[in-house]
């Protein structure tokens, strides 16, 4: 019996495959570029001092590193460049590769970097896609102070194969939907049902995070996000825990503080003003660690293609 395998495509340091070309990735100058790897509540960024620009094409680095078994593996891509409104400017790359305005978990990573790299002092502003964000850090421990969540549509029914989820949709930097459930929500699937709502025809183009929550008494709630940018769910989500807060807040649900418990065991914690039906003052605290440091090596984004590893289904070709 003969078996046909397909060869994997073959990337360099420099450079990685695209639909017609080769595209840089790291500068001729950026060999040896350094990296955090940190996180926030279980949501896993690698950080990135580019104020060198080092990085040439940060979509395509944040597909090659972000990929898990096969390189450093995390959620997200976080780069630190120079600002003339802030401290620093924040950007923040999913690991798809692609760019969203604003990831909480990820600000507070940013933040705390920065103070370790002495960037910064204990308190900041940084400049996000979203807007400027005030940060506070007291030891492993940042506080954000953040605008007050939008275009909230309060009850926002979606049609799936014949059944309706009631939720929420919710603006908090990036698109949110928040689905109150009742039953054990450890012990949910939300795979099926987070990928079917993420892409639900009513939530696009832009599509929205699933956020699965349940109030578990006036200050605290549980939460199970699964995310637009990674497709899947992830240890912890934390423009989701706000949008979760906020719509338990305006549904008069909660009071201030409310503790959010997410899927890695880590709490977060959410304060606000609520008056005449608007909030206000909205904080959102949790950590943000340093896992670990270390350098990129010419094998650290080569020898794979992040597609094939992510779903060799999906790739053109594949057998």
């Amino acid at each position: 019996m003969l078996y046909n395998f397909r060869r994997p495509r073959i990337i360099s340091f420099l450079t990685t495959l695209s639909e017609n070309a080769p595209v840089a990735i790291v500068s001729q100058t950026g060999g040896g570029v350094r990296f955090s790897k940190m996180s926030g509540a279980g949501n896993d960024f690698v950080v990135i001092d580019n104020r060198g620009s080092a990085i040439a094409s940060p979509e395509a680095l944040a597909r090659q590193i972000c990929t898990r078994r096969a390189s450093v593996g995390a959620d997200g891509l976080i780069l630190i460049e120079e600002s003339k409104s802030a401290t620093f400017r924040m950007l923040y790359f999913n690991a798809d590769g692609s760019r969203a305005d604003f990831c909480a978990n990820g600000t507070r990573c940013a933040a705390r970097f920065a103070f370790l790299e002495a960037m910064a002092g204990s308190e900041m502003t940084l400049e996000t896609d979203a807007g400027s964000i005030d940060a506070v850090i007291r030891g492993s421990l940042v506080t954000l102070v953040l605008p007050p969540p939008r275009e909230l549509v309060a009850d926002r029914p979606l049609v799936l194969d014949g059944a309706v989820a009631r939720g929420s949709s919710i603006m908090v930097g990036v698109p949110h939907y928040v689905l109150p459930v009742t039953e054990d929500l450890w012990r949910m699937d939300i795979a099926s049902t987070g990928a079917a709502l993420r892409n639900h025809r009513d939530l696009q183009p832009a599509g929205a995070n699933i956020n699965f929550i349940k109030v578990t008494d006036r200050h605290s709630l549980q939460i199970r996000t699964y995310e637009r940018g990674v497709e899947g769910e992830t240890l912890s989500c934390g423009s989701g825990v706000v949008a979760a807060v906020s719509v338990s807040a305006l549904g008069a649900w909660v009071d201030s503080p409310v503790r959010v418990l997410t899927r890695s065991g880590t709490e977060l914690e959410v304060t606000f003003a609520l008056s005449g039906g608007t909030l206000a003052d909205v904080t959102l605290t949790g950590d943000a660690r340093v896992v670990f440091r270390s350098e990129m090596g010419p094998e650290t984004i080569s020898g794979f293609d992040p597609a094939w590893v992510r779903d060799p289904t999906a790739v053109r070709g594949a057998p």
